[in-house]
């Protein structure tokens, strides 16, 4: 085998530098690792105790005393947490909750028993002069979920001081769950952590409604930021804008107002989810977000928005839930290119003046799931290529409208609905439902309201009328005078030839 001038072999100078390449992140997570990391780790480990073998002048001790500081990840005794991070930890805890002991009940390492919601992981140091693992805590979760998340519980008098995981420079993920619901907190000011912890990936806050005021400051690393069912308030933060790495932006139900800057949308283009309901935004949707190729969720519904639905929503190739409900979106008709979005599973409108017919755009649409197009406007007959087309749909609402004509034939094979309203339009003519149809659907087939539809006296009569029992009966077909005196005729002309062939075969006998 070939060695170099010192000795080394060139298969042991190959595997020194695939050492190097499993350290090609800052501090790859071993949790992370795939078996060629493993492996190459091992041989790795093997490799440089050679190197310190002949680096020592054949002293093995010395090499077996420093081969074992980098291999200990893999050998007793595990590497201990840094004291700083397990007091840190305590101090967090107590703040969340401070009726239980948590000094008490968890006296050992985090990185060996913690509380559920408290993870460590293990770190490969990338000093040239090591190759130590070192182990840190790098998610924290607060708020009992379920049994299945049993996370540690808050208290009525939690707090929140950002300043207490300044000692946890690997964070990752803070997870906060009905947390904050009675004593109000200001939201946390995390700007002087940004650069400390600017591993910092996901911040979710979810129903912490005790907490109030604007946002500040920016995590760089930011891949997810959920803050729902809060009281926090103000326009939109420009730095969510900075995020590059930003794949999930919800905000829902919340006091955000204002405009978004019509930049907002140029530099998050890893965005998947884009969540911005129940708040006070107003103004237009800025025309970047069809930017934003990665997008599977928008839901802009119940804020002010308005203008025209931007129709560079057509690039969103891969959108699959668009909801824009009750806004103040005016008079454009149902958005022609809707046709184009394959993509699209859940769609909702309703709620907006968006007028017009509804469009045949739906040959495409197969995989749609839901359409709530309720009080929209809508005028005209339904189209059946609706009932044609969208065979797996399992929520249709079309009321609160003024559609007129008949229900279309196809709504009745419709497989998969569970909710079908029509209710409070024009529709007339006759039910065209089968009772296995009505029975299936129950409640949830909405019709009343539209005064010139009718059902058949037989599915009225039956057990499964549920919903229909506000419409009217359709009446029986008229027979005309004229008909009935040949029906009559023929009956007569019928019993008087009976008789004379009777005479005759008695006059025969």
């Amino acid at each position: 085998m070939e060695e170099s001038s010192r000795g080394y072999s060139v298969k042991d100078l190959e595997t020194e530098f695939a050492c190097s390449v499993i350290s090609r992140n800052d501090t790859p997570y071993t949790s992370e690792w795939s078996q060629w990391d493993c492996d190459t780790w091992i041989r790795c480990l093997n490799v440089r105790r050679r190197f310190q073998e002949k680096d020592s002048g054949g002293d093995m001790s010395a090499a077996a005393g420093a081969s074992l500081s980098v291999s200990r990840p893999f050998l007793l005794p595990q590497p201990a947490l840094d004291s700083a991070e397990q007091e840190a930890v305590y101090r967090v805890l107590e703040s969340i909750n401070s009726d239980v002991p948590w000094r008490t009940l968890f006296p050992d390492d985090f990185c060996i028993s913690a509380p559920h919601g408290v993870v460590c992981d293990y770190f490969f140091d990338t000093t040239p002069s090591s190759a130590a693992v070192t182990p840190h805590i790098t998610e924290l979760s607060f708020g009992y979920v379920s049994d299945y998340s049993p996370n540690p519980p808050c208290n009525s008098n939690s707090t929140l001081d950002p300043f207490l995981f300044s000692p946890l420079s690997h964070l990752r993920k803070l997870f906060f769950y009905k947390c904050f619901t009675q004593m109000e907190i200001p939201f946390p000011d995390f700007s002087p952590l940004s650069s400390q912890n600017s591993s910092v990936e996901e911040l979710i806050f979810i129903e912490n409604p005790a907490i109030y005021g604007s946002i500040s400051g920016k995590l760089s690393s930011l891949r997810r930021f959920v803050l729902t069912g809060s009281n926090v308030s103000g326009e939109i933060p420009r730095g969510f804008s900075e995020l590059m790495n930003l794949e999930q932006l919800s905000i829902s139900r919340n006091k955000f107002e204002g405009e978004i800057p019509t930049n907002f949308f140029h530099k998050v283009k890893k965005l998947k989810i884009l969540d911005l309901s129940e708040n006070g935004f107003r103004g237009n949707i800025p025309e970047s977000i069809g930017n934003l190729t990665e997008l599977l969720k928008i839901d802009m519904s119940f804020n002010g928005f308005s203008g025209e639905i931007p129709e560079n929503f057509k690039g969103l190739k891969g959108l699959e839930f668009l909801d824009l409900s009750y806004n103040h979106f005016g008079n454009f008709g149902v958005p022609l290119f809707l046709g184009e979005m394959k993509s699209l599973k859940e769609v909702y409108l309703s709620g907006n003046f968006l007028g017009g017919q509804i469009p045949e755009i739906w040959e495409n649409l197969g995989g749609i799931l839901g359409i709530g197009l309720s009080g929209t406007g809508l005028v005209g007959n339904i189209p059946a290529s609706m009932g044609a087309y969208l065979r797996n749909v399992c929520y249709l609402g079309l009321d609160n409208n003024k559609l007129e004509g008949p229900v279309p034939n196809e709504f009745g094979t419709l497989e998969f609905v569970s909710e079908l309203n029509l209710e409070n339009n024009k529709l007339g003519g006759r039910v065209p439902f089968s009772a296995g149809f009505v029975s299936k659907l129950g409640k949830k087939l909405k019709l009343k309201g539209n005064l010139d539809l009718c059902v058949d006296e037989g599915l009225m009569s039956s057990k499964v009328s549920g919903s229909l029992g506000q419409l009217k009966l359709c009446s029986k077909p008229d027979i005309p005078k004229t008909d009935l005196f040949k029906v009559s005729s023929y009956h007569g002309l019928h019993v008087s030839y009976v008789l004379m062939l009777i005479g005759f075969l008695f006059f025969l006998s």
